[in-house]
């Protein structure tokens, strides 16, 4: 196997973070520093990564959670904010795979297989993720064309997605918004860049995975089924 997946499989980091720290020097192979990212590796091999050594595989586990508005998703937050793993019971060590902003909710995944999390956020993947949006106003279907087409803002590009009004009442627009990015605060900035602020924003699909009935700050394991539909989405 691969040394960049052994080291992703063990929840770690990503294959392209772990080339990163094999390039850097951080990795040993039964106590030689490895600079080359290509080579093989075996369980009998002891790895050490930035002077930490790697286990046998540790046991891979799936979560999808309902994240509320008002948590972070990260393992820690110095400001003391809840994070998402606070809202979840499990002994193993996992991470979100890809983000929501604090102001932001819906279906997120935490996982500690690093290699499956790095296939499903990487852009080339072109993993649909489905949102609904509230933005104040309501909005003309020239300004939607715009935001399909794909826009800059601020130097940063934004592609092409599909977007589709679905109501407009109490002065509120609501919105199926679908894109295969995700990048920081991908949708509000592209709503902002033709006037309109998102005042709801939540995360309901990735790709045909949804949130299934689960209420805000809920979570439960993925079937197996899933998980195979996931790794199979990111082959």
């Amino acid at each position: 196997m691969r040394i960049n997946k052994f080291i992703a499989e063990r929840g770690l980091a990503s294959r392209r973070k772990a080339d990163e720290l094999i390039e850097k020097g951080l990795v040993k192979v039964n106590g030689v520093v490895v600079t080359t990212p290509g080579i093989d590796v075996s369980e009998k091999d002891i790895i050490e990564v930035n002077g930490q050594k790697l286990e046998n595989k540790e046991n891979l586990v799936y979560f999808i959670i309902n994240k509320p508005k008002g948590v972070i998703c990260s393992n820690s937050d110095e400001k003391g904010r809840k994070t998402v793993v606070d809202l979840i019971k499990c002994s193993e060590r996992v991470y979100s795979v890809g983000r929501l902003d604090y102001d932001s909710e819906g279906l997120l995944l935490l996982t500690n297989d690093g290699d499956l999390s790095y296939k499903l956020t990487h852009p080339k993947m072109q993993v649909e993720k489905t949102y609904i949006v509230k933005i104040k106003g309501d909005i003309k279907e020239n300004e939607l064309a715009v935001l399909r087409a794909g826009v800059v803002v601020k130097g940063v590009k934004y592609n092409k997605c599909k977007i589709k009004k679905l109501a407009f009442e109490n002065n509120l627009t609501r919105l199926e918004v679908k894109i295969t990015e995700g990048k920081n605060r991908e949708i509000r900035n592209m709503f902002e860049f033709i006037g309109k602020e998102v005042t709801m924003l939540k995360r309901v699909k990735i790709a045909d995975l949804s949130l299934g009935g689960l209420k805000r700050g809920e979570y439960r394991e993925l079937k197996d089924y899933e998980i195979n539909y996931l790794k199979n989405l990111a082959l």
